[in-house]
């Protein structure tokens, strides 16, 4: 096991991966000493269920590189690293995101040392009731009928999770598969008792889209 306390996971695919090298040039540069960062990239033709390309900072999951397979990667990504590191956290966020507050993630970090309450953390998402959702219209190859349950959950844009999070969402990593969005699948799924104290951020401060890219 490789001893790292913190380690963000960077969504990103094939097509995009000009935006991966994009954050790499601009702020991905500056991160915190303790942390360490990894993009992404489905290959559903590799060998393993995994592999780790620590001179690109790229983690290959066996998976569709596609956007209703992002459920699948990411918590596939979780189990890579819940079988490969001895850490504390887990940062998760996008390749679309810019931090354009540097002091966030030392902040971040520091508070998270000082404080074994949180297990969880991001933009909390309250979904008061059942739904349809209706992003299809945006995302064709979503089915039209996608119900929404009622749950809290943190935004994609950035979000933390702890080892003892991460460990109990293995454990319902094929229900988390059978999802279409990550982040409600993630807040869906991770034990009631996980949630008591989330931690809430206000990432929209912290980062905005990339859009030029």
């Amino acid at each position: 096991m490789i001893k790292q306390d913190y380690i963000m996971l960077i969504m990103n695919c094939k097509k995009y991966m000009q935006k991966a090298e994009y954050q790499k040039q601009t702020w991905l540069k500056n991160i915190p000493s303790n942390l360490i960062f990894y993009h992404i990239i489905g290959e559903i033709n590799l060998e393993v269920k995994y592999k780790f390309d620590d001179k690109n900072r790229i983690l290959w999951i066996k998976v569709e590189d596609d956007y209703v397979s992002l459920p699948k990667k990411v918590i596939r990504a979780y189990e890579a690293i819940n079988e490969n590191f001895d850490y504390k956290y887990i940062f998760k966020t996008d390749d679309d995101q810019m931090l354009v507050n540097e002091k966030f993630l030392i902040i971040l970090s520091n508070l998270l040392e000082k404080s074994i309450s949180f297990d969880y953390g991001g933009f909390i998402i309250n979904n008061k009731q059942n739904h349809l959702s209706e992003y299809y219209k945006i995302h064709p190859e979503l089915p039209k009928h996608l119900p929404i349950l009622k749950t809290k959950y943190c935004s994609g844009r950035f979000y933390f999770l702890s080892k003892k999070a991460i460990i109990n969402l293995l454990l319902k990593k094929n229900l988390i598969e059978k999802e279409y969005f990550e982040d409600y699948a993630i807040g869906l799924f991770l034990d009631n008792c996980l949630k008591l104290n989330i931690l809430n951020l206000q990432t929209n401060k912290f980062f905005k889209d990339i859009t030029n890219i």
